[in-house]
C-alpha cells in the first residue's frame, strides 16, 4: 500500500493498545494540542540514523520536551541524548497531531514536530533509552522502522517531506534559521 497522509486528513493508527486519530500538518503553524515533543529524520553523509532500546525494534530520534523547550530545542537533545549525534543543519517538516479516541488516555491531544537533521555523528556513548544506533540507506529506512499499526502513511509523507527519495537531498537548506550552525566561521 502506497497511501501518504495528506495535510490534516486523519487515519486511525494503533499505539501502546490505544486507538488514536492522527494527522499531519504542515510546517507554517503547529496545530492545537499539548506539545509532545520532536522527531527528527537524521541524516549523516548518504546514510539515516535509526536507534533502538533493544537491537530489535528500530526508529527514529525523538522524545518529549524538558520545561520551556521550544520545538527546535527538544530536537536537538533529543538527536544528542538518543543518536549521539550533533545537529548541523535543520529543517522543520511539520507536525503531527494525535487524538487519542479511545483507551485510557482518550481525548489526549499531543503535537509533535518532524525534521530533517544534518547531523555530524559523536562516538557512540549511550546513556539514555537507546542502546543501539545504525546507518541505514534511505532506501531502507521505512522498512526497518518499527512503525505502529496505521501509521504507515504518516511515515511515508515524513520521508517524502524529507526529500529521501529524491536525488537533490543533500542540495537542501534549513529552512529555519535556528537550525543553521555552522562551525567554519561563515
Amino acid at each position: 500500500m502506497n497511501d501518504i497522509a495528506g495535510n490534516g486528513a486523519y487515519f486511525t493508527a494503533f499505539i501502546n493498545g490505544q486507538e488514536w486519530r492522527a494527522a499531519w500538518y504542515p510546517p507554517s503553524d503547529p496545530p492545537p494540542g499539548t506539545p509532545h515533543g520532536a522527531e527528527a529524520v537524521c541524516v549523516a553523509g548518504d546514510r539515516i540514523v535509526v536507534v533502538s532500546p533493544d537491537g530489535q525494534r528500530w526508529g527514529l530520534p525523538g522524545g518529549r520536551p524538558e520545561r520551556h523547550e521550544q520545538w527546535v530545542d527538544t530536537m536537538r537533545r533529543e538527536v544528542s541524548e538518543e543518536a549521539c549525534a550533533e545537529v548541523m543543519d535543520c529543517r522543520l517538516l511539520g507536525f503531527s497531531r494525535g487524538v487519542c479516541v479511545r483507551g485510557p488516555e482518550e481525548g489526549l491531544v499531543l503535537v509533535r514536530s518532524m525534521w530533517r537533521a544534518e547531523v555530524r555523528l559523536t562516538p557512540w556513548d549511550p546513556r539514555f533509552e537507546m542502546a543501539h544506533r545504525r546507518l541505514l540507506p534511505a532506501e531502507e529506512v521505512f522498512h526497518s522502522l518499527a512503525i505502529p499499526d496505521g501509521l504507515g502513511p504518516f511515515y511515508r509523507r515524513l520521508f517524502a517531506e524529507a526529500a529521501l527519495s529524491r536525488p537533490d537531498i543533500h542540495d537542501l537548506r534549513p529552512s529555519d534559521p535556528s537550525c543553521d550552525k555552522r562551525t567554519d566561521g561563515s
